[in-house]
């Protein structure tokens, strides 16, 4: 495990199809950058993807839940107003 910048490193291998690597290269040639800064920023991209979709998934399930849905409007803690954070 490296160390560079106060952040630790792994080297990790796994398998691709041919195509996508050969994507992936001409986009690297194309950027100028490291394979490993494509792939690193693919995977962070992925998980915060996949942990958007959770929370749509609890907010959909919150939504049909009709006990929660009176219990808020109840206690008043749904003004209906949307907020972003």
């Amino acid at each position: 495990m490296a160390n560079l910048y106060g952040n630790s490193y792994e080297k990790v291998t796994f398998n691709m199809p041919i195509e996508l690597k050969e994507k992936v290269l001409a986009l690297k040639k194309e950027l100028n950058i490291p394979l490993s800064s494509i792939y690193n920023k693919a995977i962070s991209n992925y998980i915060k993807q996949q942990e958007l979709k959770k929370w749509e998934n609890g907010v959909n399930l919150a939504l049909k839940d009709s006990d929660y849905l009176k219990s808020i409007k109840d206690n008043g803690l749904d003004s209906g107003d949307i907020y972003e954070y």
